[in-house]
């Protein structure tokens, strides 16, 4: 016997059979409402940078959740991201710490900073300073990169710097600079960048490599005196002041390059057509002028890619950092 239906049920059950027959491919190639793990704590430029992102990429892609997973440099909320299932759903705001510093501190232990993830696209890069605190540069007669690096080799031992802790860029970048100068500086590490700030300007240490952002307000207020920027070009928020690359070559200090990027991430498997989709919402973002005013105060630069200069940035760097974390015995237990 022959079942009949009214032409509106029967519509209604065509549809659905549709849809259940789907192909897997194409519910991965589909963005859809998830969330953004920023793997460090609220109020730092990775958050500022996620909102802002969200904000301007809602319309495109949904509504995503920020997610705030804390904890051993941002290794706890990227392990999330490098096991959960490849559909879009959930990525990652990582950055040069999670993907390129971690691995090689024993902070990246739970996850592959290159197997287990789908490089989307670069977002943003914040450089690092040289900064003194204008006291010490003033009875020290320091005004130039040559000049400290003349004291530290006359005066070994002498000049202390403070960083954010072991493996951070601003520990790292000083360690940068003692292997390519030969200079013996003494290292005073604090939990985090704004305490290694407040040492400086205390005057408990002589100099410091601080994010343009944090140190861009005690740089007006002539507190700090800025001697050269750590990262590869001159930032537009500060064009005046040159790189360390810049210096003079008997220095040795040509290709300097110690600064914060910051990347989107998928879990690895993501399809290329999701990948691509998002990186061109992400992309478009970056251009608004929204964005523009949030970058400019974190003095980021828009740094848009495609997600193979991304891949390659991180296989770059995974190698660069390795030779100085080692050099420089950093090393979380």
């Amino acid at each position: 016997m022959t079942l009949m239906l009214h032409e509106p049920r029967r519509r209604l059950l065509i549809a659905a059979a549709g849809l259940l027959a789907a192909p897997a491919s194409q519910a991965q190639t589909t963005p859809r409402p998830g969330r953004l793990i920023v793997p460090f704590a609220p109020g730092g430029a990775t958050d500022v940078l996620a909102r802002a992102l969200v904000e301007r990429t809602q319309e495109r892609l949904g509504p995503m959740l920020i997610e705030h997973r804390v904890g051993m440099r941002g290794s706890l909320g990227t392990e999330i991201v490098a096991k959960a299932a490849p559909d879009g759903a959930t990525l990652l705001l990582g950055s040069v710490m999670t993907h390129a510093i971690n691995p090689w501190i024993g902070a990246g232990r739970l996850y592959d900073p290159v197997a287990d993830f789908t490089p989307i696209a670069l977002l943003a890069r914040i450089p690092n300073v040289l900064v003194m605190n204008v006291d010490t540069a003033r009875r020290l007669g320091i005004a130039s990169v040559t000049d400290l690096l003349a004291y530290a080799l006359k005066y070994p031992g002498r000049l202390s710097y403070g960083s954010g802790g072991m493996g951070s860029t601003s520990h790292l970048a000083a360690e940068l600079l003692k292997a390519r100068t030969g200079i013996l500086i003494t290292h005073q590490p604090y939990a985090g960048f704004n305490p290694a700030l407040q040492g400086l300007l205390a005057g408990e240490v002589d100099f410091s490599f601080q994010d343009l952002a944090s140190a861009s307000a005690s740089i007006r207020s002539g507190k700090l005196r800025p001697l050269a920027l750590s990262a590869a070009r001159r930032s537009s928020y500060m064009p005046e002041l040159p790189t360390l690359s810049e210096s003079p070559a008997r220095l040795g200090l040509g290709g300097f390059d110690i600064s914060l990027w910051f990347g989107l991430f998928g879990p690895a498997g993501l399809a290329p057509e999701l990948s691509l989709k998002l990186n061109n919402a992400f992309t478009e973002a970056l251009a608004t002028n929204e964005l523009r005013e949030r970058l400019e105060v974190l003095k980021a630069e828009a740094a848009p890619s495609t997600p193979e200069q991304l891949a390659s940035l991180v296989k770059l760097d995974l190698a660069r950092y390795e030779a100085l974390a080692r050099r420089s015995g950093s090393r979380l237990e």
